[in-house]
């Protein structure tokens, strides 16, 4: 899951959306020395992303894309469910989608006390930028996925995976129709 979803999924508060976001930044944070609530949002990320990676929905999303591009699956997978998520907002959350997006952004305006730099930096350029937003279009969520291709240290062929989630898109919406309301049923009991 992306950073959108891991929100939505969290605890209803502000420290737990923080600590649901911090689940991808906290190597070398003490988090011990954090408030319980954003721990708990941390531990809710992990939960959220176990479930998600060996769920047979996510596995099956996995296989519709190439072999040489089939690495970076998990990748465009997560970035590609917020899309879905926010094409299909009104159907998990009875909640005004806008309304949703904007208390978040506010929130990790306000608390970037939590967040260690690395995370503030994210934060900052997420909400300057309206990451969540944006990826209500499937030409923004190639857009991100061709950057993260970009900053990957090594050859590889996961630029352009957009062409193989645009040939594949009604299937891999499928997927994550099937999967997401068993994930907000298992993130409710976590």
């Amino acid at each position: 899951m992306n950073h959108l979803a891991h929100v939505f999924l969290a605890p209803d508060s502000a420290e737990c959306h923080v600590g649901s976001i911090l689940g991808d930044f906290c190597r070398g944070v003490d988090l011990s020395a954090l408030p319980d609530k954003v721990q708990e949002g941390v531990r809710h990320h992990i939960a959220v992303d176990v479930f998600t990676d060996s769920h047979a929905e996510v596995l099956a999303s996995k296989r519709l894309f190439s072999a040489q591009r089939r690495r970076f699956a998990g990748v465009a997978l997560d970035v590609l469910y917020d899309h879905y998520l926010l094409r299909h907002w009104q159907s998990f959350s009875p909640a005004s989608r806008d309304a949703f997006v904007h208390r978040v952004y506010q929130e990790l305006q306000h608390n970037e006390h939590l967040m260690p730099a690395p995370m503030v930096r994210v934060t900052r350029h997420m909400v300057r930028h309206d990451w969540f937003g944006a990826y209500q279009n499937l030409n923004n969520v190639g857009d991100a996925l061709d950057r993260v291709a970009e900053r990957i240290r090594f050859p590889n062929q996961f630029a352009g995976i957009i062409d193989e989630i645009r040939a594949n898109d009604v299937r891999l919406e499928q997927h994550f129709l099937s999967f997401f309301p068993q994930l907000q049923n298992f993130a409710r009991k976590t």
